[in-house]
């Protein structure tokens, strides 16, 4: 992980750094060749050409990175998560609700097509 990464991550704040952990370590899990670096100022996990954008922000955690359709399933049992197009906003309150495998879903969605 470069030291963009590193300090991204070492400055997230305490409320969300629990969420953030789990999302980074279910991407790292389920993808454990992909590549992370910063891409528009958030870490960017990548597999060939697929990327997974994972940001913190007041509210909680946002990930980015499938188009509107692809993510369907996780939209029909989370529809409250949408945000806009290709974007999940993810509360820590709201992400006690999602399995880790919706997630899994979600981030092979981003990451596999």
């Amino acid at each position: 992980m470069d030291a963009g990464v590193r300090a991204y991550i070492d400055g997230i704040d305490t409320e969300n750094r629990p969420l953030f952990d789990r999302i980074h370590g279910l991407v790292l899990s389920t993808f454990p060749d992909a590549e992370i670096s910063l891409s528009y100022g958030m870490p960017t996990y990548r597999m060939g050409a697929r990327r997974l954008h994972v940001g913190t922000w007041k509210h909680g955690v946002s990930m980015y990175g499938w188009g509107q359709d692809a993510a369907a399933g996780f939209l029909e049992r989370h529809p409250q998560l949408k945000t806009s197009k290709g974007t999940i906003r993810l509360r820590p309150a709201e992400a006690e609700r999602v399995s880790d495998d919706d997630l899994r879903e979600l981030i092979r969605t981003a990451m596999a097509g």
